[in-house]
């Protein structure tokens, strides 16, 4: 009796042992390398959620703001960036599509141009059928108003099949099913 409680120890301890050494295993598909980090998109020149520099508005430069963004998902084959004022009816400040797989943000100051030089393309911005001339345009509410301008990068699967000049809803219409991840960063601003 004394053999095989003796056999059954040992056993235990072999299964024990081997549990072990698989439990501080790290499995390829483990490893700190492919972990996937959050999509996000990131200013230089303002906090998500603060108040965004005049020069970036209406009433100073009117310059578009620097922009950063993460890696996309695997998959990635576009980006598109909308700017929209969420407390003026949603009204367009920027529609950009088709930015390469490879780029990690904008410059300030991009040009208002229909075609980039990297490919990018950029649609048409105001609201209710307005449409206005290409690019970038800053925030200019009512004085004594505070609002807040929703930068939302999209990662895409493909690219969006549409000329220069497409409006947001053209946009987010030929972006239904090729979502891979989106992020937003808010500025606010007061006149």
């Amino acid at each position: 009796m004394r053999i095989i409680g003796l056999v059954f120890l040992s056993l235990l301890l072999i299964v024990s042992f081997t549990v072990a050494g698989c439990a501080q295993q790290v499995l390829p598909s483990e490893s700190p390398g492919d972990i996937e980090t959050e999509f996000a998109i990131t200013s230089s020149a303002f906090a998500d959620g603060a108040e965004m520099p005049v020069k970036y508005t209406d009433d100073g430069q009117n310059v578009s703001p620097p922009l950063d963004w993460s890696q996309g998902p695997v998959g990635t084959a576009s980006f598109a960036l909308i700017m929209d004022d969420l407390d003026a009816g949603n009204f367009t400040h920027w529609v950009i599509y088709n930015l390469p797989s490879d780029a990690h943000g904008l410059p300030e100051a991009v040009p208002r141009d229909e075609k980039l030089a990297n490919g990018a393309l950029q649609g048409k911005i105001g609201s209710g059928g307005i449409g206005y001339p290409f690019g970038y345009f800053g925030p200019c509410p009512p004085k004594g108003y505070s609002h807040h301008y929703r930068f939302t990068l999209y990662a895409l699967d493909t690219s969006l099949d549409l000329a220069a000049g497409a409006s947001k809803e053209q946009v987010l219409q030929a972006m239904e099913g090729h979502i891979l991840a989106q992020s937003q960063l808010i500025g606010v601003y007061q006149r």
